[in-house]
Parts: C-alpha cells; structure tokens; sequence
C-alpha cells in the first residue's frame, strides 16, 4: 500500500457514496482527485481541492462541498485511524493531518504488480569505432537507471546493447585506418581509432574522392567474409570490449549484445521484407530522385508526398523513410524494424548465441558455437523501451509505425522511446579540456568528427583526482567510486529532455544537489546507528508512543513517507530525475534534523526515536541510492 494513494482511493470512495460519481479505472471520471503536501506544514500533511473541482459539477458551495467530503471520510473508519483531522479552508481546502504512529506501524510498499511482465531494454548502443565520450555516458545512466526502477517495481528485466557494426561510423573508422596514417603513441585502442576518425573527417574535405572509398567499405561489411569485413569485425569488438569495461566502472551491464551484421546475415531484414510486402505501404519507388528505392509510406499520402521537395524538411528525415537505398544498402531504420519485430516475438527467427564476458551474451550465426539452454531465453518481450536521445525521435517513430502498417497495433503502443538532450561542456570545462573558449559561448557542443569531446576515460581520472585533492580523509570509499558516483549522479539529476552543460566543478561539489552531497548524509546516518548501536545500546523500533514532534523531525517524517509513491510516479513516468529530486530532498532534511535534533542526546525516549527516524531515512536514502545505481558508503 502507498500512503497517497490510499488516500485518494478513500476520497473517491466517499465521494461516490455521497454523490454517486464514479472513478473507475475504466471510465472516464468528470474530475480527478489529486493531494498534494502543503508547503506550511500547519496546514496539514496533505491537501486536496477536489472540492473546488466537484463545484462546477455539482453545483454547490466548494465549501459545502468539502464538509461533506470531510465528514463521510471520517464516519465507519474509512481512514482506518490514519487520518487523525480533516480541516475544511477556504475556498473549499480539505486539509489531512496523519497519526504519524499509526503510519509507522503499516508496511508501506508498493503493490503488486499484478501479471509478471517482461521488458526489454535497449540503451548504451555506442557506434563500435572509437572511445565513448560523456554524451554516451548519459545514455547508458538513464538506461540502467530505468533498468533498476523497473526492477524495483517487480518488472522482469532483459538488457541489450545494440551493436551498430555496419554502420558509417565503423565504415569511416575502417577507411580512416587504410588511408590515413596515424603515428602516435595511445593507451588504448579506442582512443586511437578516436584520432584516426578526426583526421579521416580532415581528409575528407581536402580529398572528397575519398568519400566513396565509404561506400565500398560499407557494402564489404555488409557482404561479410571477406578481409574488410574482418577488419570491421575485429575493430568493432576490440572497441565494444573496452566501452563495456568502462561502463562496468559506473556498475552498468547488459545481458545481451545485439549485432547489427547478425540481424543482416541471418536473414531478419528478409522476414520483415517479406512481411513488409504484403501491405500497401511498402513499395519500391520507379520514379523521381528515390527510383530504385524501398520506401515506407506514411498514411494515404505517401512518405515522400508528404513533404515533397521542402527544403525546410531534415534530409536525414526524410532518408530514414527509405529502407532499401537504391543501390542495396539498408538503412538503420530497416534493421531497425527487423529487430523489434524480433524484441516482440514477432518474426518467427531466432539468433544464435555465445558467451561474451561472464553473465553476458551476443548474438552470432544461428546454430553457431552457443546454445538456447544456456543462454536462456531471449526476446519475446511485453513491452519495448528504447534510451535513444532526442535526435532519434523520427526513426524510433517510423518502427512504431512500420509496426502499426504490419497490423501489430497492441505492441507498437507497447514501444517507448526515452528520449534525452545531450551533453555539452562548459567554458570552465571546456577550457580545462584545452579547448578554445576565446569566443564566450555559453556551451561546448563536442563533436567526434572534430575530435571534440571529453572520452569516459579522461573523465573518470580527471574527477578522481579532483576527489582525491579534495578529501582530507581517504580511508572510507574509493576516490574512483566516489567519481564514479559524482557524474552518474550529475548525468541523471536533469529533465530528461534538458540539454546537460557538465561542469567537472560543480559534479563533485560537497554541498547542493550532488552525488557527494547524498553519499556524505547516508555515510553520516550509518556512522550513527552504528554509535547508538556501540556505545548506547540503542537498536531501532518502532516507538510505542510518539513524541511531540520538532518542526526538523515531522518534515523528515513526511518526506520519507512520501517514497514509494515518489518510486511509483517514476516508474511510471520512466524517469531517473524524480528519484534524484527526491533523494536530494530526503538528504538535505535528514542533515536539517541532524543540526537541529541532538540524536544519541537527551532523554530516552528522545534518543530512541531520533535512532528509529535515522534508521528509516537510511532504508530510505540507501532504497533511492541504489535505483539510481549508486554506492550505499557506511564511510566516506
């Protein structure tokens, strides 16, 4: 059971008996019931204006409204005593006051979930031709962060990183290591191929012809079998090894490493060609500058007709509705569609597949080296969730619509796409990186082309030496993890859809909304349970009796209280941000009460329940911790 919720769940029953509206799920209600916690906390623990809401339907005095409301809920112990007062204000309020020792003695969790259902979730998906950079990074957090929400809510789980190995990228890469020489010394090989893509993009404008040397390499990896295709191969895995280590410092992992060049070769694009034939949509173009090309339509109209030559209208948009270029090659979009028909169970083909790295699988050649048994099961997925960032919106869309074409309406309204802004760097940043920032932007988009960009690696030094000069004590959690935690953390506290200006500064900033910030108050909790434990024999239970609350302990109260709704919202929503607002919250009244509030001082019944509150914010904060996938320090 989730407090708010119960809540709302009484309104609405109170309301219904008095006024006969109805609030089932199924039905369209004329008005929602929504509480929210009052700022000033003498106006109650929660509050509602359901009453105001209900005025223009029922035609009466919100206030009336409200007394009415107010005096059904506490007849026949419909509140089941949690709910010790209801104020009625102006205009029509109804204020909730809690018996906080009721609540603590309920089991407060999110329900059940009802049927087990299984998602897949696709994130990270890092072009396998150079170091991942810090804009990757921020997938990769939003994705395992999503992938342990989900987790925590009862969901079953199943994680790919999709492996774009016949991509430009790779192609570029390979061209760049045929054709443009590079003597220098590197520590890995990501970081080279990253120079060697740089300088292949310098080439390229003062050897256009080279460009085409692209499109050859590009058809040899899709062919397979031949010396440029190894080479591919070799690179993209040699690469694909490294970004998986450094994702493995940040505590992200996968259970399956899906290949682009498998779902080309082993016949996926085929079945969904065959399936995409069969309806009216798909057709091969004969005339104007698509002739040759397969294209996806859009509605009656067409995808091309739709837009037609408007200058205004993305090239890349109106390229991903081509799935077969005229000369043979397939889009992203194409192998994209193939693989979701797979994800849902829907293509009728099946990989195979081979042990990885412990506890990881990849794809390979059907009947391959690998076994079903014991890979397990893959795919077959009730619901699609795809991390892509924002730049992606319109091919994710053209899947869920070659989807809804093949008449698979119930799983294209199963596939999300979480879309997120990127990652620039500022001037402070930008400039510690070496870069010139003489021209007073506001931000430093990084660019691979340009060699640009701040690599996953470098940062995680830089930030650990940051640490390491910034700790007067090094005997509790690592410099490295804390690091870790400070840009996993940073990456995950924005809006999805904000654009992130990283600042090396201000991630591993002791005070504010910092990853610091939140180890150092859960470090801080377990320094005291284990000092009340030790020297006072104190061990937390609940009290018998509840104190007179001071203003520093009701506020940590509520908030705590306010957690598996909070997790509920977030599950819903798929958002990281939510859990992070509220941990920071949760953190920042927790040091209110530890400043206000002498804990392991005082009389008995005082130290024991400031031990008992200690301890529930500690469940609590290390609960948010550890589904945003960060460390629980018992020190720092």
């Amino acid at each position: 059971m989730r407090l708010q919720s119960f809540i709302i769940t009484q309104i609405e029953k109170a309301i219904t008996l008095l006024y006969e509206l109805s609030f089932a799920s199924d039905q369209k209600s004329q008005v929602a019931v929504r509480i929210e916690q009052p700022s000033h906390m003498e106006h109650g623990d929660y509050s509602t204006n359901i009453a105001m809401l209900l005025a223009k339907v029922m035609r009466k005095s919100p206030m009336i409204l409200a007394s009415e409301i107010a005096a059904q809920l506490t007849q026949d112990g419909m509140m089941e005593q949690l709910v010790v007062k209801i104020e009625v204000a102006p205009p029509g309020f109804m204020n909730l006051f809690i018996d906080w020792g009721v609540w603590a003695r309920r089991d407060w969790q999110l329900e059940a979930t009802g049927e087990q259902k299984k998602a897949i979730v696709e994130h990270t998906s890092i072009n396998p031709n150079k170091s991942a950079h810090i804009g990757h990074l921020r997938n990769a957090c939003i994705g395992d962060s999503i992938v342990r929400l989900l987790r925590r809510t009862g969901v079953e789980v199943e994680v790919h990183n999709y492996i774009d190995d016949l991509g430009n990228q790779l192609a570029d890469t390979v061209v760049g290591m045929l054709h443009t020489p590079l003597q220098q010394a590197h520590a890995r090989f990501g970081d080279f191929c990253w120079d060697v893509y740089s300088s292949l993009h310098r080439e390229y404008k003062v050897r256009p012809a080279l460009e085409q040397e692209r499109s050859t390499i590009l058809h040899a990896l899709e062919e397979g079998n031949n010396n440029i295709a190894w080479m591919g191969m070799l690179v993209a895995e040699r690469i694909v090894r490294e970004q998986l280590e450094e994702m493995e410092q940040f505590g992200i992992g996968y259970h399956l490493l899906v290949w682009e060049s498998n779902i080309v070769r082993e016949g996926f694009w085929n079945a969904a060609f065959a399936l995409l034939q069969q309806t009216p949509q798909f057709k091969q173009e004969t005339t104007g500058k698509l002739a040759g090309c397969w294209v996806l339509k859009q509605g009656e109209t067409g995808a091309i007709e739709e837009h037609g030559d408007d200058p205004e209208v993305d090239s890349e948009h109106q390229q991903d509705k081509v799935l077969v270029r005229s000369n043979g090659i397939l889009t992203y979009t194409a192998k994209d569609i193939a693989y979701h028909l797979w994800k849902f169970g829907l293509l009728g083909k099946d990989f195979g597949y081979k042990r990885f790295a412990d506890g990881l699988f990849t794809t390979t050649a059907a009947g391959g080296s690998g076994t079903h048994a014991e890979a397990g099961a893959f795919g077959q997925a009730d619901t699609v969730i795809n991390v892509i960032d924002a730049r992606q919106a319109y091919p994710q869309m053209m899947v869920k619509q070659a989807l809804e074409v093949l008449g698979f309406t119930a799983q294209a309204n199963q596939l999300r796409h979480i879309s997120y802004g990127v990652v620039s760097l500022s001037p402070r940043s930008a400039a510690e990186l070496g870069i010139d920032t003489s021209d007073g932007k506001a931000a430093y988009a990084m660019s691979g082309r340009q060699g640009i960009g701040i690599k996953i690696s470098q940062l995680l030094d830089l930030m650990e030496q940051v640490i390491a000069d910034n700790r007067s004590n090094s005997d509790g959690l690592s410099s490295r993890l804390i690091a870790a935690a400070s840009i996993r953390y940073y990456l995950l506290r924005f809006n999805l859809q904000t654009e992130v200006v990283f600042d090396l500064q201000q991630a591993t900033e002791i005070s504010g909304n910092t990853g610091v910030y939140l180890l150092y108050a859960y470090a801080r909790a377990s320094t005291l349970l284990n000092r009340a434990a030790e020297e006072h024999g104190i061990m937390p239970q609940n009290p018998a009796v509840f104190p007179l609350l001071h203003r520093a302990e009701y506020a940590l109260l509520r908030q705590i209280a306010l957690w598996p709704d909070t997790l509920h919202k977030a599950a819903e929503e798929l958002s990281p941000s939510l859990i992070c607002t509220y941990a920071h919250e949760l953190a920042t009244l927790f040091n209110n009460f530890y400043g206000a509030c002498p804990i392991l001082k005082g009389d008995e019944t005082s130290k024991a329940f400031r031990v008992w509150l200690t301890s529930k914010f500690h469940e609590t904060l290390g609960d948010a911790l550890q589904t945003l996938g960060l460390p629980t320090p018992e020190r720092m």
